[in-house]
């Protein structure tokens, strides 16, 4: 299967207004958010560099800001490349492209930083980040 070429930053726009319905998305989740009940952090998401700072509280509240401020600390990072995005968050994603460690393996992604809440919460971290799976394919 073939996919349409898209220039890097115009995918990563796309992926970003993609990405940007993640606190609907989440709110929505009842088993996500009870999972996640207990874990408060702050970290980075890199969209194709454009970067997305999350905040979580208790009872999986989340704050979103496009951006990195100065002065803003995030206890770790998760980058990716549109190419990694895009397919990660297809409805099936191919084999090699439907989990984080796989896509950090191939290249794609990057996970860094204090990655003892990420692992804590392995699978919360895991589900949220792939809640953008529910958004029909454009």
């Amino acid at each position: 299967m073939t996919e349409p070429q898209i220039l890097e930053p115009q995918a990563a726009e796309v992926l970003a207004r993609r990405f940007e319905s993640l606190p609907a998305l989440l709110a929505s989740d009842h088993d996500l958010r009870r999972r996640g009940a207990e874990l408060c952090t702050t970290f980075l998401v890199g969209i194709a560099g454009i970067p997305f700072l999350l905040t979580l509280e208790r009872g999986m509240h989340m704050h979103l800001l496009r951006g990195q401020p100065l002065m803003r600390a995030f206890r770790f990072a998760v980058r990716g490349t549109a190419a990694a995005w895009t397919r990660y968050w297809q409805t099936v994603p191919p084999p090699g492209w439907h989990d984080l460690f796989a896509l950090t393996k191939r290249g794609e992604m990057t996970i860094e930083g204090d990655l003892y809440p990420f692992m804590a919460y392995l699978q919360v971290m895991k589900d949220l980040l792939a809640l953008p799976r529910r958004i029909a394919e454009a």
